[in-house]
């Protein structure tokens, strides 16, 4: 086996371009999404599995790859895994607002707590490189709730022993989301002229595609940092 993806926050919009992004890409044989329902779509390379995200660190990999197996094929993959024979990353795209969550609590316990759980989950696997979708405004000192979460994630994340921390922190998002987001839609109308015209690229907005290569691309090169901080204006390229 090449390379092993763990992806969570599937079902987003970056995660839904990672997903199809990593299925075109050769560099990786498997693509494991967790979640706590299965995405209604099927492919060779994609294994889905299910569960409470609380308690994700209490699940059962092999367990739940065997219950997902027909006739014994996913043995090489529970065997790359156990012998940590296939280099392995992790996406994660996880997070979603005060609004649909119900409560600052519920929100902080998806965007903080489940990302932090996911990553010492995969970690304990023998994930080696950690990719995750965080805010252009993020800061741990922020009075701004929401950019406040993002960063003491990526202060939490920066604990967890992986060879690699990617920390992405994209502008307002272009893309087609499943729900309705008034702001964001209001800010579009009023940011989309900075695409455009190409303008003020530190803070125009960003295009959900841009974002899912850009994070693919930093989890295949060689580099000499173990955490990084891949801004907005740094992701326009791609």
């Amino acid at each position: 086996m090449k390379k092993i993806a763990f992806l969570a926050g599937t079902s987003g919009l970056i995660g839904m371009q990672l997903l199809h992004q990593l299925i075109q890409d050769s560099t990786y044989d498997t693509i494991i999404s967790v979640g706590r329902r299965k995405l209604a779509l099927k492919h060779q390379k994609l294994v889905q599995i299910e569960g409470e995200m609380a308690k994700i660190k209490e699940w059962d990999l092999e367990a739940k790859l065997r219950s997902e197996d027909l006739g014994g094929m996913m043995f090489p993959l529970v065997e790359a895994i156990e012998n940590k024979s296939s280099e392995m990353h992790a996406f994660c795209t996880l997070g979603t607002t005060i609004k649909s969550a119900g409560s600052k609590e519920k929100f902080y316990e998806v965007d903080h707590d489940f990302v932090l759980n996911f990553a010492g989950w995969v970690q304990k696997i023998g994930v080696t490189n950690f990719l995750y979708v965080s805010a252009l405004g993020a800061d741990p000192q922020s009075a701004v709730f929401y950019n406040k979460v993002k960063g003491e994630v990526e202060e939490d994340l920066k604990v967890i022993p992986f060879d690699y921390l990617g920390l992405f922190r994209p502008s307002l998002l272009m893309g087609q989301r499943k729900e309705f987001r008034f702001g964001e839609e209001v800010a579009k109308i009023f940011m989309k002229p900075l695409i455009w015209f190409k303008l003020a690229k530190k803070y125009r907005p960003i295009y959900d595609y841009q974002v899912a290569k850009a994070m693919i691309f930093h989890a295949n090169q060689t580099k000499s940092v173990k955490v990084e901080v891949v801004f907005s204006k740094d992701m326009q390229s791609f």
